[in-house]
Protein backbone atom coordinates (compact mmCIF):
# COMPACT_ATOMS: atom_id res chain seq x y z
CA UNK A 1 0.00 0.00 0.00
CA UNK A 2 1.31 3.45 -0.90
CA UNK A 3 1.86 5.83 1.99
CA UNK A 4 0.20 9.25 2.15
CA UNK A 5 3.56 10.97 1.74
CA UNK A 6 4.30 9.04 -1.46
CA UNK A 7 0.83 9.85 -2.81
CA UNK A 8 1.33 13.53 -1.97
CA UNK A 9 4.65 13.70 -3.81
CA UNK A 10 3.24 11.83 -6.82
CA UNK A 11 0.16 14.04 -7.20
CA UNK A 12 2.15 17.26 -6.79
CA UNK A 13 4.59 16.06 -9.47
CA UNK A 14 1.71 14.74 -11.63
CA UNK A 15 3.81 11.58 -11.99
CA UNK A 16 2.18 9.39 -14.66
CA UNK A 17 3.93 6.30 -13.26
CA UNK A 18 1.43 6.41 -10.36
CA UNK A 19 -1.63 6.91 -12.54
CA UNK A 20 -4.36 4.50 -11.45
CA UNK A 21 -2.45 3.38 -8.36
CA UNK A 22 -4.39 5.85 -6.23
CA UNK A 23 -7.00 8.62 -6.54
CA UNK A 24 -7.10 12.00 -4.83
CA UNK A 25 -10.46 13.00 -3.32
CA UNK A 26 -10.94 16.68 -2.49
CA UNK A 27 -13.20 17.17 0.53
CA UNK A 28 -14.07 20.78 -0.27
CA UNK A 29 -15.35 20.05 -3.80
CA UNK A 30 -16.54 16.44 -3.48
CA UNK A 31 -14.52 15.45 -6.58
CA UNK A 32 -11.89 12.74 -6.99
CA UNK A 33 -9.03 12.88 -9.49
CA UNK A 34 -6.13 10.96 -10.96
CA UNK A 35 -2.56 11.89 -9.91
CA UNK A 36 -2.05 13.37 -13.39
CA UNK A 37 -4.98 15.79 -13.17
CA UNK A 38 -4.09 19.17 -14.77
CA UNK A 39 -6.14 21.13 -12.21
CA UNK A 40 -4.39 23.15 -9.51
CA UNK A 41 -3.37 20.71 -6.73
CA UNK A 42 -5.46 21.16 -3.55
CA UNK A 43 -3.93 21.72 -0.14
CA UNK A 44 -3.04 18.48 1.65
CA UNK A 45 -5.47 19.09 4.52
CA UNK A 46 -8.36 18.97 2.03
CA UNK A 47 -7.28 15.65 0.51
CA UNK A 48 -8.13 11.99 1.11
CA UNK A 49 -6.52 9.14 -0.80
CA UNK A 50 -8.32 6.12 -2.21
CA UNK A 51 -6.75 3.14 -3.92
CA UNK A 52 -9.57 2.50 -6.36
CA UNK A 53 -12.06 4.68 -8.20
CA UNK A 54 -14.81 2.40 -6.90
CA UNK A 55 -13.89 3.16 -3.28
CA UNK A 56 -13.80 6.92 -3.93
CA UNK A 57 -17.19 6.77 -5.61
CA UNK A 58 -18.64 4.67 -2.79
CA UNK A 59 -17.44 7.28 -0.29
CA UNK A 60 -19.58 9.91 -2.00
CA UNK A 61 -17.09 11.64 -4.32
CA UNK A 62 -17.84 12.20 -8.02
CA UNK A 63 -15.23 11.82 -10.79
CA UNK A 64 -13.38 14.80 -12.20
CA UNK A 65 -14.45 15.76 -15.73
CA UNK A 66 -10.97 17.02 -16.61
CA UNK A 67 -8.72 14.06 -15.79
CA UNK A 68 -11.52 11.46 -16.09
CA UNK A 69 -10.77 8.66 -13.57
CA UNK A 70 -12.68 6.28 -15.87
CA UNK A 71 -9.66 6.38 -18.19
CA UNK A 72 -6.99 5.56 -15.60
CA UNK A 73 -4.98 2.33 -15.95
CA UNK A 74 -6.00 -0.62 -13.79
CA UNK A 75 -4.09 -2.86 -11.37
CA UNK A 76 -4.08 -0.50 -8.42
CA UNK A 77 -1.57 -0.84 -5.58
CA UNK A 78 -4.01 -2.54 -3.20
CA UNK A 79 -4.11 -5.66 -5.37
CA UNK A 80 -0.71 -6.74 -4.11
CA UNK A 81 -0.04 -10.43 -4.67
CA UNK A 82 -3.36 -11.74 -3.32
CA UNK A 83 -4.06 -14.36 -5.98
CA UNK A 84 -7.72 -14.99 -5.12
CA UNK A 85 -8.54 -11.29 -5.07
CA UNK A 86 -6.75 -10.68 -8.37
CA UNK A 87 -8.65 -13.52 -10.03
CA UNK A 88 -11.95 -12.26 -8.61
CA UNK A 89 -11.28 -8.75 -9.93
CA UNK A 90 -10.34 -10.08 -13.36
CA UNK A 91 -13.49 -12.20 -13.58
CA UNK A 92 -15.70 -9.30 -12.46
CA UNK A 93 -14.05 -6.98 -14.98
CA UNK A 94 -14.79 -9.57 -17.67
CA UNK A 95 -18.48 -9.67 -16.68
CA UNK A 96 -18.74 -12.52 -14.17
CA UNK A 97 -21.43 -10.72 -12.12
CA UNK A 98 -23.46 -9.59 -15.12
CA UNK A 99 -25.00 -13.00 -15.81
CA UNK A 100 -24.27 -14.84 -12.56
CA UNK A 101 -24.64 -14.25 -8.83
CA UNK A 102 -22.00 -13.38 -6.28
CA UNK A 103 -22.40 -16.85 -4.77
CA UNK A 104 -21.69 -18.41 -8.18
CA UNK A 105 -18.52 -16.30 -8.47
CA UNK A 106 -17.37 -17.49 -5.04
CA UNK A 107 -17.96 -21.11 -6.06
CA UNK A 108 -15.96 -20.56 -9.25
CA UNK A 109 -13.11 -19.20 -7.12
CA UNK A 110 -13.30 -22.16 -4.75
CA UNK A 111 -14.16 -20.07 -1.69
CA UNK A 112 -17.28 -19.22 0.28
CA UNK A 113 -19.45 -16.20 -0.43
CA UNK A 114 -18.66 -14.91 3.06
CA UNK A 115 -14.89 -15.11 2.51
CA UNK A 116 -15.25 -13.35 -0.87
CA UNK A 117 -17.08 -10.45 0.78
CA UNK A 118 -14.43 -10.33 3.51
CA UNK A 119 -11.61 -10.07 0.94
CA UNK A 120 -13.27 -7.14 -0.80
CA UNK A 121 -14.10 -5.33 2.43
CA UNK A 122 -10.55 -5.67 3.72
CA UNK A 123 -8.84 -4.58 0.50
CA UNK A 124 -11.32 -2.20 -1.13
CA UNK A 125 -13.80 -1.27 1.56
CA UNK A 126 -16.82 -2.35 -0.52
CA UNK A 127 -18.61 -5.50 -1.64
CA UNK A 128 -18.00 -7.37 -4.93
CA UNK A 129 -21.35 -6.21 -6.31
CA UNK A 130 -20.57 -2.60 -5.42
CA UNK A 131 -17.22 -2.89 -7.15
CA UNK A 132 -18.84 -4.44 -10.24
CA UNK A 133 -21.46 -1.69 -10.44
CA UNK A 134 -18.82 1.02 -10.12
CA UNK A 135 -16.72 -0.53 -12.90
CA UNK A 136 -19.73 -0.73 -15.21
CA UNK A 137 -20.64 2.90 -14.59
CA UNK A 138 -17.07 4.13 -15.11
CA UNK A 139 -16.76 2.18 -18.36
CA UNK A 140 -20.06 3.63 -19.55
CA UNK A 141 -18.73 7.10 -18.74
CA UNK A 142 -15.64 6.38 -20.84
CA UNK A 143 -17.84 5.37 -23.79
CA UNK A 144 -19.92 8.54 -23.39
CA UNK A 145 -16.77 10.67 -23.53
CA UNK A 146 -14.94 8.89 -26.34
CA UNK A 147 -17.51 7.42 -28.72
CA UNK A 148 -20.70 8.40 -30.51
CA UNK A 149 -22.50 5.19 -29.54
CA UNK A 150 -26.14 5.76 -28.62
CA UNK A 151 -26.82 5.86 -24.88
CA UNK A 152 -28.96 2.73 -25.22
CA UNK A 153 -26.06 0.86 -26.81
CA UNK A 154 -23.67 2.11 -24.14
CA UNK A 155 -25.95 0.83 -21.39
CA UNK A 156 -25.89 -2.70 -22.81
CA UNK A 157 -22.20 -2.66 -23.73
CA UNK A 158 -21.34 -1.63 -20.17
CA UNK A 159 -23.27 -4.60 -18.80
CA UNK A 160 -26.65 -3.16 -17.79
CA UNK A 161 -29.83 -5.07 -18.60
CA UNK A 162 -31.93 -1.96 -19.18
CA UNK A 163 -31.47 1.73 -19.91
CA UNK A 164 -33.49 2.65 -16.83
CA UNK A 165 -31.16 0.74 -14.52
CA UNK A 166 -28.20 2.32 -16.28
CA UNK A 167 -29.53 5.86 -15.81
CA UNK A 168 -30.38 5.25 -12.15
CA UNK A 169 -26.98 3.74 -11.39
CA UNK A 170 -25.14 6.48 -13.28
CA UNK A 171 -26.82 9.29 -11.34
CA UNK A 172 -26.52 7.47 -8.01
CA UNK A 173 -22.85 6.55 -8.47
CA UNK A 174 -21.45 9.65 -10.20
CA UNK A 175 -23.94 12.42 -9.32
CA UNK A 176 -24.05 13.09 -13.07
CA UNK A 177 -26.61 12.57 -15.81
CA UNK A 178 -25.45 10.54 -18.85
CA UNK A 179 -26.93 13.05 -21.28
CA UNK A 180 -24.96 15.89 -19.67
CA UNK A 181 -21.68 14.26 -20.73
CA UNK A 182 -22.98 14.07 -24.29
CA UNK A 183 -23.13 17.82 -24.78
CA UNK A 184 -20.04 17.59 -26.95
CA UNK A 185 -20.75 14.38 -28.83
CA UNK A 186 -17.64 13.00 -30.59
CA UNK A 187 -17.78 12.02 -34.23
CA UNK A 188 -16.57 8.61 -35.35
CA UNK A 189 -14.27 8.65 -38.35
CA UNK A 190 -16.12 5.72 -39.87
CA UNK A 191 -13.25 3.24 -39.45
CA UNK A 192 -14.40 1.41 -36.35
CA UNK A 193 -14.94 2.21 -32.70
CA UNK A 194 -12.03 4.18 -31.23
CA UNK A 195 -11.03 4.29 -27.57
CA UNK A 196 -8.03 5.51 -25.60
CA UNK A 197 -6.19 2.80 -23.67
CA UNK A 198 -4.11 4.39 -20.94
CA UNK A 199 -1.06 2.89 -19.25
CA UNK A 200 1.61 3.89 -16.76
CA UNK A 201 4.91 4.70 -18.52
CA UNK A 202 7.43 3.60 -19.54
CA UNK A 203 6.50 1.34 -22.45
CA UNK A 204 9.02 -0.21 -24.85
CA UNK A 205 6.54 -0.17 -27.73
CA UNK A 206 9.14 -0.54 -30.50
CA UNK A 207 10.65 -3.60 -28.80
CA UNK A 208 7.23 -5.19 -28.34
CA UNK A 209 6.39 -4.52 -32.00
CA UNK A 210 9.65 -6.20 -33.05
CA UNK A 211 8.79 -9.26 -30.94
CA UNK A 212 5.30 -9.50 -32.46
CA UNK A 213 6.64 -8.83 -35.97
CA UNK A 214 8.99 -11.82 -35.83
CA UNK A 215 6.04 -14.07 -34.90
CA UNK A 216 3.16 -12.68 -36.97
CA UNK A 217 1.02 -15.19 -38.84
CA UNK A 218 -0.48 -14.29 -42.22
CA UNK A 219 -4.01 -13.00 -41.75
CA UNK A 220 -3.96 -13.44 -37.95
CA UNK A 221 -1.85 -10.53 -36.73
CA UNK A 222 0.20 -7.81 -38.35
CA UNK A 223 2.59 -4.94 -37.68
CA UNK A 224 2.41 -1.89 -39.93
CA UNK A 225 4.58 1.04 -38.94
CA UNK A 226 3.71 1.79 -35.31
CA UNK A 227 0.47 -0.22 -35.42
CA UNK A 228 -0.15 -3.71 -34.12
CA UNK A 229 -3.34 -5.54 -35.06
CA UNK A 230 -4.92 -8.98 -34.92
CA UNK A 231 -8.15 -10.89 -35.41
CA UNK A 232 -10.14 -12.57 -32.65
CA UNK A 233 -13.38 -14.26 -31.68
CA UNK A 234 -15.16 -12.98 -28.57
CA UNK A 235 -18.63 -13.98 -27.32
CA UNK A 236 -19.36 -15.74 -30.62
CA UNK A 237 -18.57 -12.64 -32.68
CA UNK A 238 -15.48 -12.29 -34.86
CA UNK A 239 -13.57 -9.05 -35.26
CA UNK A 240 -10.18 -7.41 -35.32
CA UNK A 241 -8.41 -4.50 -33.67
CA UNK A 242 -5.42 -2.22 -34.19
CA UNK A 243 -3.51 -0.20 -31.60
CA UNK A 244 -0.93 2.53 -32.02
CA UNK A 245 0.68 5.14 -29.74
CA UNK A 246 -1.40 8.26 -29.14
CA UNK A 247 0.32 10.03 -26.25
CA UNK A 248 3.24 9.28 -23.93
CA UNK A 249 0.89 7.24 -21.73
CA UNK A 250 -1.93 6.01 -23.98
CA UNK A 251 -2.60 3.89 -27.06
CA UNK A 252 -5.36 4.50 -29.58
CA UNK A 253 -7.52 1.42 -30.07
CA UNK A 254 -9.50 0.98 -33.28
CA UNK A 255 -11.94 -1.88 -32.86
CA UNK A 256 -14.06 -3.70 -35.44
CA UNK A 257 -16.47 -5.97 -33.56
CA UNK A 258 -20.26 -6.31 -34.09
CA UNK A 259 -21.26 -7.55 -30.62
CA UNK A 260 -23.97 -5.60 -28.76
CA UNK A 261 -22.99 -6.85 -25.31
CA UNK A 262 -19.71 -7.41 -23.55
CA UNK A 263 -17.55 -4.55 -24.81
CA UNK A 264 -16.23 -3.86 -21.30
CA UNK A 265 -14.98 -7.44 -20.96
CA UNK A 266 -13.45 -7.31 -24.43
CA UNK A 267 -11.53 -4.13 -23.61
CA UNK A 268 -10.22 -5.74 -20.42
CA UNK A 269 -9.11 -8.74 -22.48
CA UNK A 270 -7.26 -6.44 -24.89
CA UNK A 271 -5.55 -4.71 -21.98
CA UNK A 272 -4.28 -8.11 -20.84
CA UNK A 273 -2.99 -8.98 -24.33
CA UNK A 274 -1.12 -5.66 -24.42
CA UNK A 275 -0.11 -5.84 -20.72
CA UNK A 276 -1.26 -2.25 -20.18
CA UNK A 277 -1.93 -2.56 -16.44
CA UNK A 278 1.61 -3.54 -15.47
CA UNK A 279 3.19 -1.32 -12.82
CA UNK A 280 6.59 -0.97 -14.49
CA UNK A 281 7.88 1.29 -11.72
CA UNK A 282 7.51 -1.50 -9.17
CA UNK A 283 8.61 -4.27 -11.55
CA UNK A 284 11.77 -2.54 -12.74
CA UNK A 285 12.83 -1.50 -9.24
CA UNK A 286 12.84 -5.17 -8.26
CA UNK A 287 14.56 -6.40 -11.44
CA UNK A 288 17.22 -3.69 -11.30
CA UNK A 289 18.28 -4.79 -7.82
CA UNK A 290 19.06 -8.32 -9.06
CA UNK A 291 22.62 -9.27 -10.14
CA UNK A 292 21.34 -10.61 -13.48
CA UNK A 293 20.50 -7.08 -14.60
CA UNK A 294 23.47 -5.19 -13.20
CA UNK A 295 24.27 -3.99 -16.74
CA UNK A 296 20.82 -2.43 -17.16
CA UNK A 297 17.28 -3.06 -18.35
CA UNK A 298 15.13 -2.33 -21.37
CA UNK A 299 12.75 0.11 -19.70
CA UNK A 300 9.06 -0.49 -20.24
CA UNK A 301 9.41 -4.03 -21.64
CA UNK A 302 6.05 -5.71 -21.05
CA UNK A 303 4.63 -9.14 -21.89
CA UNK A 304 3.52 -9.21 -25.57
CA UNK A 305 0.47 -11.39 -25.14
CA UNK A 306 -1.54 -13.80 -27.26
CA UNK A 307 -5.31 -14.12 -27.42
CA UNK A 308 -5.65 -17.16 -25.16
CA UNK A 309 -3.80 -20.13 -23.71
CA UNK A 310 -4.97 -22.43 -26.54
CA UNK A 311 -3.22 -20.32 -29.16
CA UNK A 312 -0.13 -20.00 -26.97
CA UNK A 313 -0.08 -23.77 -26.45
CA UNK A 314 -0.26 -24.51 -30.19
CA UNK A 315 2.49 -21.98 -30.90
CA UNK A 316 4.64 -23.53 -28.19
CA UNK A 317 4.14 -27.11 -29.42
CA UNK A 318 5.09 -26.20 -32.99
CA UNK A 319 7.98 -24.08 -31.68
CA UNK A 320 9.65 -26.91 -29.77
CA UNK A 321 13.27 -27.49 -30.83
CA UNK A 322 13.02 -25.24 -33.89
CA UNK A 323 13.85 -21.62 -34.64
CA UNK A 324 11.31 -18.80 -34.46
CA UNK A 325 11.27 -18.71 -38.28
CA UNK A 326 10.78 -22.47 -38.47
CA UNK A 327 7.86 -22.38 -36.05
CA UNK A 328 6.32 -19.52 -37.98
CA UNK A 329 6.44 -21.53 -41.21
CA UNK A 330 4.59 -24.47 -39.66
CA UNK A 331 2.04 -22.21 -37.98
CA UNK A 332 1.32 -20.40 -41.23
CA UNK A 333 0.62 -23.74 -42.91
CA UNK A 334 -1.81 -24.57 -40.12
CA UNK A 335 -3.50 -21.17 -40.36
CA UNK A 336 -3.88 -21.26 -44.15
CA UNK A 337 -5.45 -24.72 -44.01
CA UNK A 338 -7.69 -24.40 -40.93
CA UNK A 339 -8.12 -20.69 -40.18
CA UNK A 340 -11.59 -19.32 -40.96
CA UNK A 341 -11.66 -16.19 -43.13
CA UNK A 342 -13.36 -13.24 -41.35
CA UNK A 343 -12.61 -10.45 -43.83
CA UNK A 344 -10.45 -9.80 -46.85
CA UNK A 345 -6.97 -11.22 -46.11
CA UNK A 346 -7.90 -11.76 -42.44
CA UNK A 347 -8.30 -15.12 -40.71
CA UNK A 348 -9.01 -16.49 -37.25
CA UNK A 349 -6.51 -18.68 -35.46
CA UNK A 350 -7.59 -22.34 -35.92
CA UNK A 351 -10.02 -23.58 -33.27
CA UNK A 352 -9.62 -26.78 -31.25
CA UNK A 353 -12.55 -28.22 -33.24
CA UNK A 354 -10.78 -27.57 -36.56
CA UNK A 355 -7.49 -29.05 -35.34
CA UNK A 356 -9.18 -32.16 -33.95
CA UNK A 357 -11.09 -32.77 -37.20
CA UNK A 358 -7.97 -32.48 -39.38
CA UNK A 359 -5.25 -35.04 -40.06
CA UNK A 360 -2.77 -32.10 -39.84
CA UNK A 361 -0.95 -33.38 -42.94
CA UNK A 362 -0.20 -29.77 -43.93
CA UNK A 363 2.41 -29.36 -41.16
CA UNK A 364 5.77 -31.05 -41.61
CA UNK A 365 6.41 -32.33 -38.10
CA UNK A 366 6.85 -35.76 -36.50
CA UNK A 367 3.69 -37.82 -36.04
CA UNK A 368 4.03 -37.49 -32.26
CA UNK A 369 3.78 -33.70 -32.58
CA UNK A 370 0.55 -34.02 -34.58
CA UNK A 371 -0.85 -36.37 -31.95
CA UNK A 372 0.05 -33.88 -29.21
CA UNK A 373 -1.93 -31.18 -31.03
CA UNK A 374 -4.89 -33.54 -31.40
CA UNK A 375 -4.74 -34.47 -27.71
CA UNK A 376 -4.51 -30.83 -26.65
CA UNK A 377 -7.48 -29.90 -28.86
CA UNK A 378 -9.57 -32.72 -27.35
CA UNK A 379 -8.59 -31.69 -23.82
CA UNK A 380 -9.47 -28.01 -24.39
CA UNK A 381 -12.84 -28.94 -25.90
CA UNK A 382 -13.64 -31.20 -22.94
CA UNK A 383 -12.38 -28.79 -20.26
CA UNK A 384 -12.23 -25.27 -21.71
CA UNK A 385 -11.66 -23.60 -18.33
CA UNK A 386 -8.92 -25.95 -17.14
CA UNK A 387 -5.60 -24.37 -16.16
CA UNK A 388 -2.67 -25.12 -18.51
CA UNK A 389 -1.01 -27.06 -15.68
CA UNK A 390 -3.55 -29.79 -16.40
CA UNK A 391 -2.04 -30.22 -19.87
CA UNK A 392 0.96 -32.03 -18.35
CA UNK A 393 -1.06 -35.25 -18.57
CA UNK A 394 -0.80 -35.01 -22.39
CA UNK A 395 2.12 -36.84 -23.98
CA UNK A 396 4.45 -34.35 -25.66
CA UNK A 397 3.61 -31.42 -23.37
CA UNK A 398 6.08 -30.52 -20.67
CA UNK A 399 6.65 -27.64 -18.23
CA UNK A 400 8.10 -25.31 -20.90
CA UNK A 401 4.94 -25.50 -23.04
CA UNK A 402 2.67 -25.02 -20.03
CA UNK A 403 4.67 -22.06 -18.73
CA UNK A 404 4.81 -20.44 -22.16
CA UNK A 405 1.01 -20.72 -22.41
CA UNK A 406 0.57 -19.24 -18.93
CA UNK A 407 2.93 -16.35 -19.66
CA UNK A 408 1.77 -15.27 -23.12
CA UNK A 409 -1.74 -16.75 -23.17
CA UNK A 410 -2.87 -15.74 -19.68
CA UNK A 411 -0.51 -12.88 -18.81
CA UNK A 412 1.00 -14.68 -15.79
CA UNK A 413 3.62 -12.31 -14.38
CA UNK A 414 5.73 -14.90 -12.55
CA UNK A 415 6.99 -17.42 -15.13
CA UNK A 416 10.70 -18.26 -15.13
CA UNK A 417 11.60 -20.29 -18.23
CA UNK A 418 14.83 -21.70 -16.81
CA UNK A 419 15.01 -24.49 -19.41
CA UNK A 420 14.49 -22.17 -22.39
CA UNK A 421 17.42 -22.12 -24.83
CA UNK A 422 17.27 -18.33 -25.21
CA UNK A 423 17.30 -17.81 -21.45
CA UNK A 424 20.21 -20.23 -21.07
CA UNK A 425 22.20 -18.41 -23.77
CA UNK A 426 21.57 -15.08 -22.05
CA UNK A 427 22.61 -16.50 -18.69
CA UNK A 428 25.81 -17.90 -20.20
CA UNK A 429 26.83 -14.36 -21.12
CA UNK A 430 26.62 -13.00 -17.59
CA UNK A 431 28.89 -13.51 -14.62
CA UNK A 432 25.79 -13.88 -12.46
CA UNK A 433 24.33 -16.94 -14.21
CA UNK A 434 24.07 -18.85 -10.93
CA UNK A 435 22.24 -16.05 -9.11
CA UNK A 436 19.08 -17.06 -7.24
CA UNK A 437 15.98 -15.99 -9.18
CA UNK A 438 13.45 -16.59 -6.38
CA UNK A 439 13.69 -12.96 -5.27
CA UNK A 440 12.55 -11.85 -8.73
CA UNK A 441 9.05 -13.13 -7.88
CA UNK A 442 6.33 -12.21 -8.69
CA UNK A 443 7.85 -10.61 -11.81
CA UNK A 444 9.90 -13.45 -13.31
CA UNK A 445 8.02 -13.27 -16.64
CA UNK A 446 9.47 -9.79 -17.14
CA UNK A 447 12.93 -11.11 -16.27
CA UNK A 448 12.46 -13.85 -18.88
CA UNK A 449 11.60 -11.30 -21.57
CA UNK A 450 14.54 -9.09 -20.61
CA UNK A 451 16.87 -12.06 -21.13
CA UNK A 452 15.19 -13.00 -24.40
CA UNK A 453 15.77 -9.52 -25.74
CA UNK A 454 19.43 -9.67 -24.69
CA UNK A 455 19.92 -12.59 -27.09
CA UNK A 456 17.54 -11.35 -29.79
CA UNK A 457 15.17 -14.33 -29.33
Amino acid sequence: MLSSSVCQQARLARDARFDGLFFTAVKSTGIFCRPVCPAKPPAEQHVSYFFSAAAASQAGFRPCLRCRPDSAPGSAAWQGTQTTLQRALRLIDEGALQQHTQAALATRLGITDRYLRKLFQQQLGLTPTQYALSQKVLFAKKLLHETDLAITDIAYQAGFNSVRRFNDAFVRQLRLNPSAIRRHRPKTAGNGLQLDLSYRPPMAWDDMLAFWQARTLTGIDWVEGQRYGRTFNYLQHTGWFEVQPKTACSLLLTLHWPGRHGLSGLVQHLRRVLDLDANMLQIEQQLASHPLFSSGLIHGLRIPGLWNSWEAGVRAILGQQVSVAGARTQLNRLVQALGVTVAEQKRLFPTPQAVLASDLAMIKVPALRRQTLHDLAAFVLAEPDAAPERWLSIKGIGPWTVNYARMRGLGDSDIWLAGDLGVQRALARTENAAANTDNLAPWRSYATFQLWFQTGD
